[in-house]
């Protein structure tokens, strides 16, 4: 896969393109990569996807503090290319991109800089200067610039039309089962671990303390979680809590990540790590001592290998 962040050098066979944000590249997005391929392949073309960074709401709205997103541009980037697409174009999203109108959006960049053979949308897409480019406007565009246009449909999965702001919803209540039936793919986190008051340690269930990657990640609800930890290419099975830290704590939220990795005792700190979200094991909870709670981790240990035993 080619990767381009500007349209400067862009070259391409009979481009079929796809236009968005992808945040979260779930089945409603597979479902448009699918037809951009199928296309392509009719024509003897290449796939083209279209999207930004940073996201347009940082820019539009730079004040706004509730932007959660779910995946970052790195996890993006690869799963564009683990669904098999031949030109990812990240273009940069400014002030200037955000005013540009939407009939020169398509003659400028659709037309002249990509070359835009056929065009694949989202049954809710809309574009250029704010949003206010319709699909019936890109029918009569591509009748004028000789290209074809196609909406797609919403994907229903169990009744219910998938979209980011609804897999968004089911992470922050922690259902991540429904999150990652939503996703077609686990739901990951990546960060660094990073000091913390080792007092898992003492407790026998020693953790890593986890800071995201990108300040923007969604953090899921506060609970306990059976996930599968990555380091070093190397996976690992464990369970982590997510409960809040106000103080010296840059994660989305204020949230902090904690990982107990099962039979593991290297010193990873400051070393890159990814989570991968299997099941949420129960909701967070206080008790009345200290060896009460550690029975429960003691349970909660348990019902997480049991959860994971077909990692």
């Amino acid at each position: 896969m080619k990767i381009y962040h500007s349209l400067e050098n862009f070259a391409a066979r009979q481009p079929v393109v796809t236009i968005g944000t992808f945040d979260g590249l779930h089945k409603g997005h597979q479902l448009i990569l699918d037809k951009v391929k199928e296309l392509a392949s009719e024509i003897n073309g290449e796939t083209v996807v279209f999207t930004f960074y940073p996201h347009p709401r940082v820019i539009t709205s730079p004040n706004e503090s509730n932007l959660r997103l779910l995946t970052t541009k790195e996890e993006k980037t690869k799963l564009f290319e683990k669904y098999g697409i031949d030109h990812l174009i990240i273009y940069p999203f400014s002030k200037e991109f955000a005013a540009m109108e939407y009939s020169e959006f398509v003659r400028k960049i659709l037309v002249e800089q990509i070359g835009t053979k056929c065009l694949v949308v989202g049954y809710d897409h809309k574009f250029g200067k704010d949003r206010q480019g319709s699909f019936d406007y890109l029918e009569r565009c591509a009748e004028k610039y000789d290209f074809k246009v196609l909406k797609m449909d919403a994907l229903a999965v169990d009744h219910d039309n998938i979209s980011s702001t609804k897999i968004r919803a089911a992470l922050q209540e922690g259902d991540i089962r429904k999150a990652n039936h939503y996703f077609g793919h686990e739901f990951t986190l990546h960060g660094t671990v990073v000091g913390g008051k080792q007092l898992g340690r003492k407790l026998g269930f020693p953790t890593a303390n986890i800071e995201a990657s990108d300040k923007y990640k969604i953090i899921p609800g506060y609970g306990v979680y059976a996930v599968m930890v990555e380091i070093e290419g190397r996976q690992h099975k464990g369970m982590l809590n997510i409960g809040t830290r106000p103080t010296f704590n840059k994660n989305a939220d204020n949230r902090s990540i904690e990982v107990n990795i099962f039979d593991f005792s290297e010193d990873i700190y400051g070393q890159k790590i990814t989570l991968i979200f299997i099941d949420k094991i129960r909701d967070e909870q206080k008790f009345s001592g200290v060896d009460a709670l550690v029975q429960q981790l003691q349970r909660d240990k348990q019902a997480a290998i049991e959860i994971l035993k077909g990692n």
